[in-house]
């Protein structure tokens, strides 16, 4: 029997709506939460992003305020404009749009966003204290994975789970909070030996690599979970995930779809994100 699929279309929209509610009540205290994102040069895929951003705080209530700059701009006036917009009291939450030109550090980038505003997760104040299990903003896409097997009641407790990717995005985080569920945590990457091995071992997978197709049916245990955070396109063309997807889902217990699976609920974390931040302002101007 093929594996249930993950709609993360539904998960998204049913969170959104109760996002909404708190904004309403963020609003009713005097305050409009506000999200601010920097997009750098014309890269089609981060426009396509930006947009889908703008209209997701459009949905919820969010106001949102884009600033756009050409690839040319210089490292000093992007960080300048960071600085101006952490003491901006109307900006819960700034993004920078990843990837940037060359010439532009994205360590510099995140390290210059204020911890309080950093809604992508990425500071290195809000890495330390998932690490260590603090409360700080967490990354989107795996905050996004967790609320998706949370809400299919995937109980993580005591079971295998392999991370296949590291990246400092997704991969890394991934894993960290697997590990706070109690889940049992290999992580898989380019130079790990035998990779299938491991895979067949795993109650979950997190498939986070880039590659078209990369895990097949044989790669995968009967009953495993399955989250395919790819996106990449086929030999025709069509987006596609890091899972052969018609194989795997016959093996599988769940599998996330792409498209339509984990996608939109990095977005929906984000606007979470931007509405805690707000919350926490109103409760600082309570206590104060």
């Amino acid at each position: 029997m093929a594996g249930k699929l993950i709609d993360g279309k539904a998960a998204a929209k049913e969170i959104r709506e109760e996002i909404k509610k708190e904004v309403d009540e963020v609003k009713a205290q005097g305050v409009v939460p506000g999200l601010a994102v920097i997009l750098v040069g014309d890269d089609p895929a981060s426009h396509t992003y930006v947009r889908n951003k703008e209209k997701g705080c459009k949905e919820v209530g969010i106001h949102s305020e884009i600033y756009k700059y050409p690839a040319a701009i210089s490292e000093a006036e992007l960080l300048d404009k960071i600085r101006e917009l952490n003491e901006d009291k109307r900006i819960h939450g700034i993004l920078v749009q990843l990837p940037l030109p060359g010439h532009i550090s994205e360590s510099k980038v995140i390290d210059t966003i204020s911890p309080e505003k950093d809604v992508d997760g990425f500071h290195p104040v809000n890495v330390g204290k998932m690490v260590i299990g603090k409360e700080g903003f967490l990354p989107c896409t795996p905050y996004g994975i967790m609320k998706l097997l949370e809400r299919e009641q995937i109980d993580l407790q005591g079971k295998r789970a392999v991370v296949i990717g590291r990246s400092n995005i997704v991969g890394k985080p991934a894993g960290l909070l697997l590990l706070q569920r109690n889940a049992t945590v290999t992580y898989c990457h380019s130079k790990t030996e035998d990779l299938s091995y491991h895979t067949k071992q795993a109650d979950i997978i997190i498939a986070a690599v880039g590659k078209a197709k990369f895990l097949k049916a044989e790669d995968v245990k009967e009953g495993a979970v399955i989250v395919d955070v790819g996106m990449n396109r086929d030999e025709n063309g069509k987006l596609c995930g890091d899972v052969d997807f018609e194989s795997v889902r016959e093996k599988a217990s769940f599998i996330t779809p792409v498209p339509g699976g984990v996608g939109p609920m990095t977005i929906t974390m984000l606007l979470y994100n931007t509405v805690q931040s707000a919350k926490r302002m109103v409760k600082d101007r309570i206590s104060n």
